[in-house]
Protein backbone atom coordinates (compact mmCIF):
# COMPACT_ATOMS: atom_id res chain seq x y z
CA UNK A 1 0.00 0.00 0.00
CA UNK A 2 1.48 3.50 -1.15
CA UNK A 3 1.36 6.41 1.54
CA UNK A 4 -1.28 8.16 -0.34
CA UNK A 5 -3.47 5.10 0.68
CA UNK A 6 -2.11 5.08 3.93
CA UNK A 7 -3.10 8.37 4.95
CA UNK A 8 -6.57 8.03 2.65
CA UNK A 9 -5.61 10.73 0.79
CA UNK A 10 -6.48 8.12 -1.90
CA UNK A 11 -8.68 5.34 -1.84
CA UNK A 12 -8.76 1.68 -3.39
CA UNK A 13 -6.13 -0.01 -5.34
CA UNK A 14 -5.25 0.67 -9.19
CA UNK A 15 -5.56 4.85 -8.95
CA UNK A 16 -3.45 5.13 -11.72
CA UNK A 17 -3.26 9.19 -10.82
CA UNK A 18 -1.43 7.88 -7.51
CA UNK A 19 0.81 5.47 -9.33
CA UNK A 20 1.80 8.84 -11.53
CA UNK A 21 2.05 10.81 -8.19
CA UNK A 22 4.47 7.94 -6.52
CA UNK A 23 6.63 7.89 -9.44
CA UNK A 24 7.25 11.42 -9.40
CA UNK A 25 9.49 11.47 -6.55
CA UNK A 26 10.49 7.98 -4.44
CA UNK A 27 9.16 9.95 -1.01
CA UNK A 28 7.03 12.86 -0.81
CA UNK A 29 8.01 12.87 3.13
CA UNK A 30 11.64 13.76 1.80
CA UNK A 31 11.58 16.12 -0.70
CA UNK A 32 13.52 19.28 0.23
CA UNK A 33 11.55 22.69 0.04
CA UNK A 34 12.39 26.23 1.42
CA UNK A 35 8.91 27.43 1.01
CA UNK A 36 5.39 25.89 0.26
CA UNK A 37 5.38 27.61 -3.40
CA UNK A 38 8.61 25.87 -4.54
CA UNK A 39 7.40 22.26 -3.25
CA UNK A 40 4.30 22.57 -5.72
CA UNK A 41 6.66 23.82 -8.35
CA UNK A 42 8.61 21.29 -8.00
CA UNK A 43 6.39 18.59 -8.47
CA UNK A 44 4.42 19.94 -10.77
CA UNK A 45 7.95 20.71 -13.09
CA UNK A 46 8.44 16.82 -13.23
CA UNK A 47 5.01 15.85 -13.18
CA UNK A 48 4.85 18.10 -16.78
CA UNK A 49 7.19 15.76 -18.27
CA UNK A 50 4.95 12.81 -17.88
CA UNK A 51 3.92 11.19 -21.08
CA UNK A 52 0.43 10.24 -19.88
CA UNK A 53 -1.04 13.91 -18.92
CA UNK A 54 -4.97 14.45 -19.20
CA UNK A 55 -7.12 16.87 -17.95
CA UNK A 56 -8.89 14.72 -15.37
CA UNK A 57 -5.23 12.83 -14.51
CA UNK A 58 -3.66 16.87 -14.34
CA UNK A 59 -6.79 17.72 -11.21
CA UNK A 60 -6.08 14.54 -9.55
CA UNK A 61 -2.31 14.83 -9.43
CA UNK A 62 -2.30 18.59 -8.52
CA UNK A 63 -4.86 17.65 -5.70
CA UNK A 64 -2.26 14.68 -4.26
CA UNK A 65 0.48 17.73 -4.18
CA UNK A 66 -1.55 20.23 -2.53
CA UNK A 67 -2.58 17.41 0.04
CA UNK A 68 0.60 15.90 0.67
CA UNK A 69 1.84 19.66 0.76
CA UNK A 70 -0.26 20.13 4.19
CA UNK A 71 0.66 17.38 5.42
CA UNK A 72 4.50 18.03 5.43
CA UNK A 73 3.46 21.79 6.81
CA UNK A 74 1.58 19.90 9.69
CA UNK A 75 -2.38 21.57 7.98
CA UNK A 76 -4.14 18.41 9.79
CA UNK A 77 -6.98 17.04 9.94
CA UNK A 78 -7.57 17.45 5.79
CA UNK A 79 -10.90 16.04 4.60
CA UNK A 80 -10.74 15.56 0.88
CA UNK A 81 -13.78 15.15 -1.44
CA UNK A 82 -15.92 16.23 1.59
CA UNK A 83 -19.39 16.53 1.91
CA UNK A 84 -20.76 19.70 4.21
CA UNK A 85 -24.30 18.84 6.00
CA UNK A 86 -27.03 21.14 4.85
CA UNK A 87 -25.01 21.75 1.75
CA UNK A 88 -26.42 19.69 -1.05
CA UNK A 89 -25.23 18.33 -3.71
CA UNK A 90 -21.61 19.33 -3.63
CA UNK A 91 -18.47 17.75 -3.04
CA UNK A 92 -15.51 19.74 -2.02
CA UNK A 93 -11.96 19.10 -3.10
CA UNK A 94 -9.95 20.02 0.20
CA UNK A 95 -11.27 21.08 3.23
CA UNK A 96 -10.25 21.74 6.83
CA UNK A 97 -12.38 22.90 9.82
CA UNK A 98 -11.26 25.90 12.19
CA UNK A 99 -12.47 26.92 15.53
CA UNK A 100 -12.14 30.35 14.41
CA UNK A 101 -13.89 30.68 11.06
CA UNK A 102 -15.61 26.81 10.74
CA UNK A 103 -14.91 25.50 7.40
CA UNK A 104 -12.10 26.55 5.41
CA UNK A 105 -12.26 25.30 1.22
CA UNK A 106 -9.78 24.57 -1.42
CA UNK A 107 -11.23 24.21 -5.03
CA UNK A 108 -8.44 22.91 -6.82
CA UNK A 109 -8.62 23.64 -10.56
CA UNK A 110 -5.41 23.26 -12.70
CA UNK A 111 -6.99 25.73 -15.09
CA UNK A 112 -9.87 27.71 -14.90
CA UNK A 113 -11.74 28.99 -18.11
CA UNK A 114 -15.40 28.59 -17.01
CA UNK A 115 -15.06 26.67 -13.94
CA UNK A 116 -14.58 29.23 -11.55
CA UNK A 117 -18.21 29.92 -11.60
CA UNK A 118 -18.89 26.57 -9.92
CA UNK A 119 -16.22 27.40 -7.32
CA UNK A 120 -18.23 30.71 -6.81
CA UNK A 121 -21.51 29.07 -6.81
CA UNK A 122 -19.81 26.29 -4.23
CA UNK A 123 -18.18 28.68 -2.15
CA UNK A 124 -22.07 30.25 -1.90
CA UNK A 125 -23.46 27.65 -0.69
CA UNK A 126 -21.36 26.78 1.92
CA UNK A 127 -21.47 30.36 3.16
CA UNK A 128 -25.27 30.11 3.46
CA UNK A 129 -24.83 27.54 6.06
CA UNK A 130 -21.49 28.63 7.32
CA UNK A 131 -21.08 32.43 7.13
CA UNK A 132 -17.81 33.02 8.71
CA UNK A 133 -16.33 30.14 6.22
CA UNK A 134 -13.42 30.60 4.17
CA UNK A 135 -13.12 29.73 0.33
CA UNK A 136 -10.18 29.80 -1.98
CA UNK A 137 -9.44 28.32 -5.68
CA UNK A 138 -6.41 26.96 -6.00
CA UNK A 139 -5.07 27.24 -9.40
CA UNK A 140 -1.86 27.29 -11.65
CA UNK A 141 -2.77 29.44 -14.15
CA UNK A 142 -1.78 33.14 -13.63
CA UNK A 143 -3.67 34.92 -16.78
CA UNK A 144 -6.66 32.77 -15.17
CA UNK A 145 -6.30 33.85 -11.64
CA UNK A 146 -5.68 37.50 -12.47
CA UNK A 147 -9.29 37.70 -14.66
CA UNK A 148 -11.44 36.11 -11.62
CA UNK A 149 -9.57 38.22 -9.04
CA UNK A 150 -10.95 41.33 -10.68
CA UNK A 151 -14.08 39.38 -10.64
CA UNK A 152 -14.11 39.28 -7.10
CA UNK A 153 -13.27 43.05 -6.88
CA UNK A 154 -16.10 44.05 -9.27
CA UNK A 155 -18.44 42.10 -6.66
CA UNK A 156 -18.99 39.92 -9.98
CA UNK A 157 -17.71 36.57 -7.94
CA UNK A 158 -19.20 36.91 -4.66
CA UNK A 159 -18.59 33.40 -2.75
CA UNK A 160 -14.62 32.75 -3.25
CA UNK A 161 -12.32 34.90 -1.07
CA UNK A 162 -9.65 34.80 -3.46
CA UNK A 163 -7.99 33.26 -6.47
CA UNK A 164 -4.51 31.89 -5.40
CA UNK A 165 -2.01 30.67 -7.83
CA UNK A 166 -0.31 27.67 -6.39
CA UNK A 167 3.65 28.36 -7.60
CA UNK A 168 3.41 32.58 -6.27
CA UNK A 169 4.24 33.98 -2.99
CA UNK A 170 0.71 34.63 -1.97
CA UNK A 171 0.01 31.02 -1.79
CA UNK A 172 3.38 30.88 0.34
CA UNK A 173 1.17 33.62 3.00
CA UNK A 174 -1.74 31.69 2.49
CA UNK A 175 -0.08 28.62 4.35
CA UNK A 176 1.33 31.08 7.00
CA UNK A 177 -2.37 32.23 7.41
CA UNK A 178 -3.86 29.03 7.91
CA UNK A 179 -1.12 28.32 10.09
CA UNK A 180 -2.80 30.90 12.73
CA UNK A 181 -5.75 28.66 13.23
CA UNK A 182 -6.66 26.15 14.97
CA UNK A 183 -7.42 23.16 13.21
CA UNK A 184 -10.05 20.56 14.48
CA UNK A 185 -12.40 17.70 13.40
CA UNK A 186 -15.77 19.19 13.09
CA UNK A 187 -18.86 19.20 15.36
CA UNK A 188 -21.35 16.64 15.41
CA UNK A 189 -24.15 18.22 14.19
CA UNK A 190 -27.47 17.56 15.98
CA UNK A 191 -30.23 18.94 13.87
CA UNK A 192 -32.35 19.27 16.10
CA UNK A 193 -32.67 20.58 20.04
CA UNK A 194 -34.90 21.55 22.68
CA UNK A 195 -35.62 21.66 26.05
CA UNK A 196 -39.60 20.78 25.48
CA UNK A 197 -40.09 17.83 23.95
CA UNK A 198 -43.01 15.71 23.29
CA UNK A 199 -42.56 11.93 22.88
CA UNK A 200 -45.15 9.28 22.06
CA UNK A 201 -43.94 7.85 25.96
CA UNK A 202 -45.07 11.25 27.48
CA UNK A 203 -48.19 11.03 25.58
CA UNK A 204 -48.58 7.36 26.93
CA UNK A 205 -47.95 8.00 30.40
CA UNK A 206 -51.07 10.98 30.31
CA UNK A 207 -53.20 8.03 29.42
Amino acid sequence: MGKLNELSITIGKDNKAEQVFDSLFPNFLKVEYKKPSEYVAKYWSVYSKHSDRNNNLNGKVFEYILATLCVRENILPIYMSAKVAFVPNVIYDLMFYTSERGPICWSVKTSLRERYKQADLEAIALKYVHRKALSYLITLEENEAKSVKAKIKSGDVIGLDNVIVATSSEFDDLIKELKTFEFSDPPTVKVIESNQVITTEKVKLLR
